[in-house]
């Protein structure tokens, strides 16, 4: 038992209950530390533990106990012919396998070493025989199998299936671990086992008649709620998540002060500043209609001002790294707003996949991770000054984040009209500079970009019209030349990155 989580807690209250406790190795010192009274393994198997502790519980007195039908004349007949006391009940947390295989510079040796071999065939002997015992592989389990027993002396067939069913679910996600560590020089090995553990119940999913529930994935650096604590407001939505998600992966773009605001897991104002709370009051300058009702990310904490300004306005769920004390009294006045409070220092892995499900399948990518700098790109007409450079950057940024086909304008390092998910192109140009005048943005040395190459000249040219003065994308149609011809002729600035964003 290398989780020793409330395991004290467990134990003393099952022999509380009158239960027998059988424990092998340090969990039985562990346990007799604490006051409780235990029976070693050796003494039911007649064995001491051997091969350095390979081989512990791999012994019939052991097995038979788990695996005996209690309702099969035979089995009992077995266990009293070679004097095998039966076991009601088996408790195994596994060895810690991705915790240890994480870790910087582990050695082969040292994860081969955290391949638990008894644990899973415990557990798994005690899940196939749920009818007659129960098996326990999650500490969290720990205080409903205890309520349950005191409430009612034992525990239900339901409960015994539900505890097998969450038993090979967490040996299955074991071994997936163990194949995908044998298997991490394949990118996409030819089999593919993912496991996830339920977070939360959710009241209900993207529209009130589906049923939801988020899932962490097991064995993940952190996820969307990890090191995360809810301050204030009400319960977190389906639609919530999935806007919290998009907001964070778009403010890990930026190192200095920033906010990103979201709709409908699209970015509708995002600004970067020498402060967060100039950086607040640009993004949602950008779009304040749009904004209403957003999920809104600081990667700053939140002063006692900057509360009463994001408390002035409309907003789903606020996401920051720390709240002043008086910040949050503010905020919580407003009892529907969700405070989340992040301890989370860790940025996405870019070895990450992103999972889509299909009909029948699922498809699966790389993250599209990573931050491209100018070093990377063509300049293919003009000659970019420092500040537009640092406008086009930003905008690429952001840009990467929006849904295709993806066009943005941008100036001051904020957004100032963004077109998303349009079929055409030249739609989405025209959708971000309607929005840009919406609002009453100057676009005289405004940026664009685009998520992907223009492959005509009239989307350019609509916005080169309007006063944008540099363009961002990556290049590669046909008639590259012919946009870059319209460019030239508007006196305008053109970077290529070679490397398009698609978002679906």
């Amino acid at each position: 038992m290398f989780d020793k989580r409330g395991l004290p807690e467990f134990a003393g209250g099952l022999v509380g209950l009158g239960w027998e406790l059988v424990v092998s190795g340090g969990t039985a010192s562990f346990l007799e530390e604490h006051g409780l009274p235990v029976t070693r393994v050796e003494t039911m198997t007649g064995f001491a533990e051997m091969l350095g502790h390979r081989v512990v519980t791999l012994h019939p007195a052991v097995h038979g106990g788990i695996l005996a039908r209690r309702d099969v004349p035979q089995d009992l007949d077995d266990l009293a012919e070679h004097e095998i006391e039966p076991i009601d009940m088996v408790v195994v947390n596994l060895y810690p396998f991705t915790e240890v295989t994480a870790r910087q510079g582990v050695t082969e040796e040292d994860a081969v070493e955290m391949i638990d071999i008894g644990g899973p065939t415990l557990l798994r002997a005690a899940a196939k025989n749920f009818r007659h015992v129960a098996a326990v592989a999650r500490p969290e389990r720990y205080s409903s199998v205890l309520e349950e027993l005191r409430g009612h002396g034992d525990l239900s067939l339901d409960t015994r299936r539900s505890l097998a069913g969450e038993t090979f679910a967490v040996t299955a996600a074991y071994e997936s671990a163990i194949s995908t560590w044998f298997d991490e020089h394949e990118a996409f090995p030819d089999g593919l086992i993912p496991t996830f553990w339920k977070e939360r119940a959710l009241a209900y999913g993207e529209n009130p008649h589906q049923r939801a529930a988020y899932y962490a994935e097991a064995g993940g650096r952190r996820h969307l709620l990890s090191r995360v604590e809810q301050l204030g407001g009400k319960e977190l939505s389906y639609n919530n998540l999935n806007d919290l998600s998009a907001a964070r992966e778009l403010a890990e773009e930026f190192t200095s002060p920033a906010c990103v605001i979201v709709k409908h897991a699209n970015p509708c104002g995002v600004a970067v500043a020498d402060s967060i709370e100039d950086a607040y009051a640009w993004a949602l300058a950008s779009d304040p209609v749009s904004a209403y009702g957003g999920v809104v990310v600081l990667n700053r904490p939140v002063s006692a001002e900057l509360a009463r300004r994001i408390s002035e306005q409309f907003v789903e769920v606020l996401f920051a790294p720390g709240y002043a004390e008086d910040a949050v009294d503010v905020l919580r006045a407003k009892e529907a707003l969700r405070i989340l409070d992040s301890a989370e220092r860790r940025r996405a892995s870019a070895g990450e996949h992103d999972y889509r499900r299909v009909i029948g399948g699922v498809l699966v990518q790389e993250r599209d991770a990573g931050v491209e700098d100018r070093d990377s790109m063509a300049v293919v007409c003009g000659a970019p000054s420092d500040s537009d450079w640092d406008d086009l950057l930003f905008a690429w940024r952001v840009c990467k984040h929006v849904t295709s086909n993806a066009i943005l304008l941008a100036g001051g390092l904020r957004t100032i009209g963004i077109g998303a998910g349009q079929m055409s192109r030249v739609d989405a140009v025209r959708l971000a500079l309607e929005k840009a005048r919406e609002h009453d943005h100057d676009l005289a040395g405004a940026v664009l970009a685009s998520d992907a190459f223009f492959p005509f000249a009239d989307g350019p040219a609509l916005a080169l019209e309007q006063g944008v003065s540099a363009i961002i994308q990556p290049g590669g149609s046909k008639r590259d030349a012919e946009v870059i011809a319209a460019v030239e002729a508007a006196g305008a600035t053109m970077v290529f990155t070679g490397r398009r964003h698609f978002r679906h």
